[in-house]
């Protein structure tokens, strides 16, 4: 506790002395008249200070494995991993449920936009859903076929919209609230045109929009193209190949361009390539890959 007497002419004047030094948090222990004016006696909790949480050295040395970059890196490495994943970066699931708005899928080319959303279609399937699946691909040859491929095993009509006007008469079909995913052709942030492209489309489905983005990359590159797709109105991000890709710095730093983690790609199949990014499991992921390279080498 810090105690100090402050004389002063008036006791408004020694209160402003005292405010000015220890605070509006001050406590007067006495006040006593003095020669020339007030004596008064005040003191203040010392707030204890907390030592920093120390960098965790094994995490550190997984995060470096990851080519996570050095100031993210040390945030990440005082604590438990999955705690200091979750509470550094944004995870959440993607709004799939009946009623909510469409959901649309950017990314670069060759992410793997459409194999995301065959997936999705199949959970919600087997969930006892039935999604209303949407190319707005008129870019890429094959696109329509490939989805069209996975949307008639389910079941599905998959509807082909790559304009502005065809793509909001299609939603003006939706029946009771269907889940609604929308698989775009694969744009680059950096192109003036394709981000108009974007923003036209998502705009006039009312979308919401989740960038797809394959691990491996390098992260400056990742980061990059995160800040681009989140200035264009992306709000979510699925990491793809996760099961392939061995250094998965790339997926924290996208994320932490404001993204929110919500799926990741973790195998080849259809039903169960695809799952919910949740902390402890990155964690787990980060740490296992760091782990068996180790151990290779």
């Amino acid at each position: 506790m810090r105690l100090k007497l402050y004389q002063a002419a008036s006791p408004q004047a020694a209160m402003a002395l005292i405010r000015a030094e220890l605070g509006d948090e001050a406590l007067i222990l006495s006040t006593r008249k003095v020669v020339g004016g007030v004596e008064i006696a005040a003191a203040r909790e010392d707030v204890p200070t907390h030592a920093p949480i120390p960098v965790n050295p094994a995490t550190a040395h997984c995060l470096a494995f990851h080519g996570v970059p050095e100031l993210l890196a040390d945030r990440l490495s005082r604590g438990d991993l999955a705690e200091t994943l979750d509470s550094v970066l944004r995870f959440t699931p993607l709004p799939l449920a009946a009623g909510e708005l469409p959901l649309m899928f950017a990314g670069p080319p060759g992410a793997g936009k459409t194999l995301t959303v065959a997936r999705l279609a199949t959970r919600l399937v087997m969930e006892g859903q039935k999604p209303m699946v949407i190319t707005a691909d008129g870019r890429r040859a094959g696109a329509a076929e490939q989805l069209a491929a996975f949307t008639r095993l389910l079941g599905l009509d998959l509807v082909v919209a790559s304009q502005p006007v065809s793509l909001a008469r299609a939603l003006a079909r939706r029946r009771d609230g269907a889940p609604v995913l929308i698989d775009l052709p694969g744009i680059s942030p950096a192109d003036a045109l394709h981000s108009a492209e974007l923003a036209t489309l998502a705009a006039s489905a009312q979308a919401r929009v989740a960038l797809v983005l394959p691990a491996g990359m390098d992260h400056m590159e990742a980061r990059e193209t995160a800040d681009g797709f989140a200035a264009l109105g992306a709000e979510f991000l699925i990491a793809t190949r996760l099961d392939v890709a061995r250094r998965l710095g790339c997926v924290l730093t996208a994320a932490e361009a404001g993204l929110a983690l919500a799926e990741a790609g973790v195998g080849p199949g259809a039903a169960d390539g695809l799952v919910p990014m949740l902390p402890h499991a990155l964690a787990a992921l980060l740490i296992e890959s760091a782990q068996q390279t180790g151990r290779r080498q």
